[in-house]
């Protein structure tokens, strides 16, 4: 009887072995797959904090590119004029009549103080504004930005910050958006985005639409400021005067 019973306890031996091995297989399998799929995980989350640095860097690399375009403006802008004040002085020195004094800028140009007032059509209201060639757009000092969709197109509505009325809604400012800028403060390494808008405004006789920068200027001493683009083939700056086209705002 034993004879007759040895194969069976064989086969299941047998079998047991293989089951064992087959058991033991999957395991390693598994094993090898979920170290796969950590691997994977793993150089996933590689490949996105490189692309994040990336595009960090490209945006510092633009912010950067545009800092040295606004300065090669502002050198060409300064060549210029004093390629039209040599050339004036140079004029005057072979006139055989007796020369005229020296015009210090070139004769069909304004001439714009360092500070003038600035009336903005929307609101029919009147600012102090810095003019400032170093700087390539203007900017006002917003407060309450709020997007909106019109039309299909974005639009924003702000209040000047200067303005002491209520905020009712004739103090709102509404305009579509231009284009929205990338701003890096010098002081912060935070990017903000920001919307730049065109507006009619009004200095003495100059009646102009001119881009404006949505700004936070509570900061700065002048809630307006004029920059390049606006003055650019229309006006000079004469840094050392003040309200040339506008009384100085007495003081309450």
């Amino acid at each position: 009887m034993f004879k007759q019973l040895t194969p069976v306890l064989v086969v299941a031996l047998v079998s047991g072995c293989v089951s064992t091995e087959t058991e033991q297989y999957h395991k390693e399998s598994l094993a090898a797959i979920k170290s796969v799929e950590t691997n994977l995980s793993r150089q996933v989350d590689r490949l996105e904090l490189k692309i994040s640095n990336q595009s960090e860097y490209i945006e510092s690399l633009e912010y950067e590119i545009d800092q040295l375009n606004e300065q090669v403006e502002h050198f060409e802008r300064k060549a210029l004029y004093q390629l039209k004040k040599d050339d004036q002085s140079k004029a005057s020195d072979n006139a055989a009549a007796t020369p005229e004094p020296i015009a210090t800028i070139p004769s069909n140009e304004v001439v714009l103080g360092a500070i003038e007032r600035v009336t903005i059509d929307a609101i029919q209201k009147t600012f102090d504004a810095r003019v400032d060639t170093g700087a390539a757009t203007s900017s006002l000092d917003a407060s309450d930005v709020e997007e909106f969709e019109r039309n299909g197109k974005t639009w924003v509505r702000f209040h000047l910050a200067e303005v002491d009325s209520k905020a009712e809604d004739q103090n709102w400012i509404e305009a579509p958006v231009v284009r929205f800028v990338r701003i890096r403060q010098a002081t912060s390494s935070e990017v903000q985005r920001r919307a730049v808008v065109e507006l009619w405004v009004k200095v003495g006789n100059i009646h102009e639409k001119a881009q404006f920068t949505l700004a936070d200027r509570s900061q700065m001493s002048h809630p307006v400021l004029l920059g390049r683009e606006f003055i650019r083939d229309i006006a000079v700056v004469d840094v050392s005067r003040k309200y040339i086209h506008t009384e100085q705002p007495k003081k309450q």
